[in-house]
């Protein structure tokens, strides 16, 4: 008897643990209403579509845009992408939703980096943007200091092709000097 006892009451503690699994199911899934995403590869759980994605990107999202249609979404590692690979579908991106896709992702990066979004690069879209944008091309991106500083450009490349020839006839990997020459 003893025994018949215990097992009904371990399939009554698993009776009310799968009860309380599918009452909180419902409250996690009433608080997050499924969204109208568009169609795409299901994806994996750690690499999402990642997988998908070749050695040739552009052929790989042809061929999925062949099979899934002119907007479909993709997800590499926890980030959703919504790929468009029609004129059609880049015109309502680019024109008529333009304010919505305006923002960067918000990224740790940014975040400590530039003091809570408070730089231009990382800040989202919107009326700080705008006024930040305004006073670079004012101030800093404008024809008179873009000509003040043309000098320094042209000593940084004569430097370069300084350093080019003097490789001559010796193998160069031109991206570490493009980079060297961008960071400087």
């Amino acid at each position: 008897m003893p025994l018949m006892e215990n097992s009904s009451w371990a399939l009554l503690a698993l009776l009310h643990v799968a009860a309380a699994l599918v009452f909180l199911s419902k409250i996690i899934l009433r608080r997050h209403p499924k969204r109208n995403f568009p169609p795409g590869p299901k994806p994996w759980p750690v690499i999402g579509n990642l997988n998908l994605v070749g050695s040739i990107p552009h052929q790989s999202l042809h061929f999925l845009s062949q099979k899934y249609g002119d907007i479909m979404q993709l997800k590499f590692g926890k980030f959703a992408v919504v790929v468009a690979s029609s004129p059609e579908m880049a015109k309502q991106f680019l024109r008529v939703h333009d304010t919505v896709f305006a923002s960067r992702a918000a990224l740790a990066a940014g975040k400590y980096t530039s003091y809570n979004y408070s730089d231009m690069t990382w800040a989202p879209y919107g009326p700080f943007w705008r006024q930040a944008r305004k006073i670079y091309l004012s101030e800093v991106f404008n024809a008179k200091k873009l000509e003040s500083l043309e000098h320094i450009r042209i000593e940084e490349r004569r430097n370069f092709l300084a350093r080019l020839y003097s490789l001559s006839g010796k193998p160069v990997i031109l991206r570490f000097y493009f980079i060297a020459l961008y960071y400087k």
